[in-house]
């Protein structure tokens, strides 16, 4: 990796080195829009769907389990965070169609990593307002889509239905965590889905705690 990735992952590994063991458990509650994004993956049979920042796999082991007859790939910066994925796709038994990867979100070879250039399904949960350049990733995400594919991502929002107070403590909280709501969001994937041939919806449930977007072809 290049020297930003490394330091990314360093930076990722001290904030998870030790969280990682109660992630899942604590970010449940919190983490909202997670189910509802595997459930609208919807690949087709024999299909391939990439995560990008994988993090525990507990979105691909779940998402892996509602779609038997597709084939799963995460790749993630984190190596503390990947160790407990593959402990997690293990215990789960399904290591033969789940293949996860260290690899910078902003720059990622797909071919390199699991031997395919393209995908049916990408998706990104809650790990765009993790990252700076959060822009080079949907783009990567983009440019990853096979023919009718779709990209399917879901995040903070700016919490534009909910009391200021509210807002201010979350984001302070989210802060500890490197964790950064995204701004400009929807300009950008309008631009991007329209460099792409895609079709962009965006919205904003929980009264704009969440903010979910898909990309897809148009119809």
């Amino acid at each position: 990796m290049t020297a930003l990735a490394a330091s990314a992952a360093e930076r990722m590994d001290r904030i998870y080195r030790s969280q990682r063991f109660i992630y899942d458990l604590t970010r449940r509650y919190y983490l909202l829009g997670r189910s509802a994004l595997i459930a609208d993956l919807a690949p087709p049979s024999g299909g391939h769907v990439l995560e990008i920042g994988c993090g525990t796999a507990w979105n691909l082991v779940r998402a892996a389990r509602r779609y038997p007859d597709a084939r799963f790939y995460g790749l993630d910066v984190s190596t503390a965070m990947l160790a407990t994925a593959r402990a997690s796709i293990a215990r789960a038994r399904l290591a033969d169609r789940i293949d996860v990867a260290q690899a910078d979100a902003t720059s990622f070879d797909p071919a390199l990593l699991f031997g395919r250039a393209t995908f049916d399904r990408v998706y990104v949960s809650y790990a765009l307002s993790m990252i700076p350049d959060w822009r080079a990733v949907v783009q990567r995400a983009a440019a990853a889509l096979g023919p009718g594919g779709s990209l399917h991502m879901v995040d903070f929002g700016q919490c534009e239905g909910l009391p200021g107070w509210f807002r201010s403590a979350l984001f302070a909280w989210l802060a500890q965590f490197s964790v950064t709501p995204l701004t400009d969001f929807e300009p950008e994937l309008a631009r991007l889905a329209s460099a792409h041939g895609l079709a962009c919806h965006v919205t904003h449930p929980h009264r704009g705690y969440t903010v979910r977007a898909d990309l897809a072809p148009r119809s």
